[in-house]
């Protein structure tokens, strides 16, 4: 068992060590919540969570031949030699939370990539499994963004090794057990780090709360780039999409935004008006019939003006 211990890859090895962590905090969360009768888990909810865990790390495997095969190909042309090893593992590590976030943002704000992403919003429960619900095909875009990295000199192992890490934080901050942090020093950590309060704004339908807080580890991004928004008391969360998902099967959470972004294009329109639908913000119509998050924030605005 040791000698095979042995021969895993750092990321391998990440992966072998948290999985009984993972097990352990999401039975004890199931219990805890019955126990409690808040009931944050459905087993048909949680089999998708899982279901679409496996069809994001299967495609993420079968891609990888490509795709780190292209950043290994661009380290060869970096032109940054990183000597201290600290430095390294550091400036790595912020470069690529950066990254994702730019990622998250992008997805949030082009209805093309949304409805790549739109799975790991769709669940109306929020729990630790949720944070294995993930947008299937975003392994097959996700390495373009890293390619930033590999002309900085480094190497696409070690960005799977950060990757990984950061995937742990992020899947840890799905839960409700955890709340907004009031005291001080604690809240300091707040400003620094995503928590489980700003995550649970991030997967809100409620129109104050769209397409906030797109930090994987660090918040810093959000406050910086206007992107930040608090759990507000008085405002409970709802989660899931901003519209009623009627089938609720795994295959249609899957591909039903893929088929709704199809239907717009083949409507009647120019060639500008299709380009738009894919790359607008989702909600966007060229005759205002739906909405984005921003006009419908605005709305609310103009409301609470009026009043």
């Amino acid at each position: 068992m040791f000698e095979s211990i042995k021969n895993l890859t750092l990321e391998q090895f990440i992966i072998f060590a948290t999985t009984p962590i993972y097990t352990i905090v999401i039975v004890g969360e199931i219990l805890l919540s019955n126990y409690q009768h808040r009931h944050f888990y459905t087993i048909k909810n949680t089999f998708t969570n899982l279901y679409l865990m496996i069809l994001n790390g299967g495609l993420d495997l079968l891609s990888r031949g490509i795709t780190w095969g292209i950043l290994a190909y661009i380290y060869n042309f970096h032109f940054i030699e990183i000597q201290n090893s600290i430095l390294y593992w550091l400036l790595l590590f912020v470069a690529e939370d950066f990254l994702y976030y730019l990622l998250h943002v992008i997805d949030h704000n082009t209805r093309f990539f949304w409805a790549s992403h739109v799975t790991h919003h769709s669940s109306e429960e929020f729990n630790l499994t949720v944070g294995f619900r993930s947008s299937v095909f975003q392994p097959l875009y996700r390495f373009i963004y890293f390619i930033p990295l590999s002309l900085l000199g480094f190497k696409v192992v070690d960005m799977a090794v950060v990757y990984s890490f950061t995937q742990i934080y992020g899947i840890l901050v799905h839960t409700s057990y955890v709340p907004k942090l009031r005291k001080m020093p604690y809240m300091l950590l707040e400003y620094v780090f995503v928590t489980p309060s700003q995550h649970r704004v991030h997967h809100a339908s409620n129109i104050e709360y769209l397409d906030k807080n797109m930090g994987m580890c660090l918040s810093i991004w959000d406050r910086i780039f206007g992107t930040f928004q608090e759990e507000i008391d008085d405002l409970p969360i709802r989660y899931g999409l901003t519209y009623p998902l009627e089938n609720r099967g795994a295959i249609n959470i899957v591909f039903h935004a893929w088929i709704d972004l199809w239907n717009d294009l083949k409507k009647p329109s120019s060639f500008s008006t299709k380009f738009k639908y894919i790359l607008m913000p989702p909600g966007w119509s060229p005759d205002g019939s739906t909405k984005t998050s921003k006009e419908l924030r605005r709305e609310i605005l103009n409301e609470n003006v009026e009043a």
